[in-house]
């Protein structure tokens, strides 16, 4: 690949814009929320970017389509959409994307209908939920691809445009299923990128994630009256104090590694479930959550065991039961900064905008996580505003370019 073919590519990017409004305008008009947001799925907008792309030239061979049975919606599956591009090496590059969004919540703190597009030319930004999160990554990759169709270069690397569904709920349906399912997809050599997470300037790489752990902590005791604790085996105060000898976990595990924002594990009480009815009972029963962010270097296992021999003390001291339930768990190890899909991505960043990048960890679950965990490396990276989820949420145009000629540069191996 020369230079010249490369500035061909850039130029044809810095006027795709208009595609670029017309399919974040196509995808945001489908609201493709999960069952457990009162949704339907992905399947009609997962319908709809295929036309899309078809329409502007690509093949119905070039996609494959693998189906998550799923009865909660009406189409009966969850979709997860391939589109490959053929490459002088068998060797790919994936771009992994997720076609489903989050609810747009307070619809009065929206200045405009969220499943309606708005584009904003003068500030190169275009509104509506789930532009961002995760269009932006989706249609940096198609029309990056694009890029190559309309100026029939092929690509160095095989390219493999995935579209998979239900991220915001845990993957079940996406990438676990696709990593339980259909394995063979993926090779040990294969370069997997994910554009879901990043910084305004594209210069972090995330290639770790500390490993998480949701806690349920039920707590039952003895109800009593308010002016009779004795009698009683207060629930709540026996839950307080857990919360406590639980939040100190950040003492005992108290390793730093500065890959990580902040450099250490967390262990803080969040959600807090209501108990009596009036001031003067004194609980027999209460519920509070914890969200532990654990550095990976302390496996999950030796973290439960620290929490087993404190909720032992709290059993014992105030003569009450808990029970643990773990509503989320994750870990999984760091992709190397020196495996090859982070140096190449590197350095396509580099060669595409002239500036270095740093690899760096996150405390947020991603997918990369469930391929990490089964040995693939996996990098995360865009350029975003990180407003993903809010009301308003927006997606800079330009930013959607600078990653597509980011992903060309990777494509090609300029």
């Amino acid at each position: 690949m020369n230079e010249n073919d490369f500035e061909i590519l850039k130029g044809w990017l810095e006027n795709s814009r208009p595609d670029i409004v017309e399919l974040q305008t196509l995808l945001t008009s489908i609201p493709a929320m999960a069952p457990e947001s009162g949704g339907d799925g992905e399947w009609k907008k997962c319908a709809a970017l295929k036309k899309w792309l078809i329409d502007r030239g690509f093949e119905e061979n070039q996609f494959e389509q693998f189906d998550a049975p799923d009865s909660r919606v009406s189409a009966g599956v969850r979709p997860n959409l391939m589109l490959t591009v053929p490459g002088k090496k068998k060797q790919a590059v994936f771009v992994m994307a997720h076609l489903d969004v989050v609810p747009p919540g307070n619809l009065d703190l929206w200045h405009s209908d969220p499943w309606k597009a708005v584009y904003d030319e003068k500030n190169d930004r275009i509104t509506g939920r789930g532009v961002e999160d995760n269009q932006q990554g989706l249609v940096s990759g198609v029309i990056a691809a694009l890029a190559l169709l309309k100026n029939k270069i092929v690509p160095e690397f095989t390219v493999k445009l995935f579209f998979m569904a239900d991220e915001e709920f845990g993957s079940e349906y996406g990438m676990k299923f696709l990593l339980r399912e259909h394995r063979e997809l993926f090779n040990k050599d294969d370069l997997i990128l994910i554009p879901d997470g990043g910084d305004p300037e594209g210069k972090t790489v995330e290639i770790a994630e500390k490993n998480i752990l949701w806690l349920r902590l039920h707590t039952s005791g003895l109800q009593s009256h308010g002016s009779m604790p004795q009698k009683g085996k207060n629930a709540h105060l026996a839950a307080c104090d857990l919360a406590l000898r639980l939040n100190d976990l950040e003492n005992f595990f108290d390793a730093r590694d500065e890959l990580f924002n902040p450099p250490f594990s967390t262990f803080q009480p969040t959600k807090k479930e209501a108990n009596v009815d009036t001031v003067n009972i004194i609980p027999g029963d209460d519920v509070f959550y914890m969200d532990c962010r654990i550095l990976p270097r302390y496996t999950l296992e030796e973290v439960r065991l620290e929490i087993d021999r404190r909720i032992s003390e709290v059993e014992k001291k105030y003569g009450v039961k808990v029970e643990v339930e773990e509503p989320q768990k994750q870990q999984s190890p760091a992709t190397s900064a020196d495996s090859p899909v982070v140096v190449k991505l590197m350095q396509a960043i580099k060669a595409a905008h002239g500036f270095d990048a740093v690899p760096v960890g996150i405390g947020g679950g991603t997918v990369g996580a469930e391929l990490r965990s089964l040995g693939f490396n996996a990098a995360i990276w865009s350029t975003i505003e990180e407003v993903c989820h809010q009301p308003d949420e927006y997606s800079i145009l330009g930013n959607a370019i600078a990653d597509a000629k980011t992903l060309c540069a990777l494509f090609v191996q300029l």
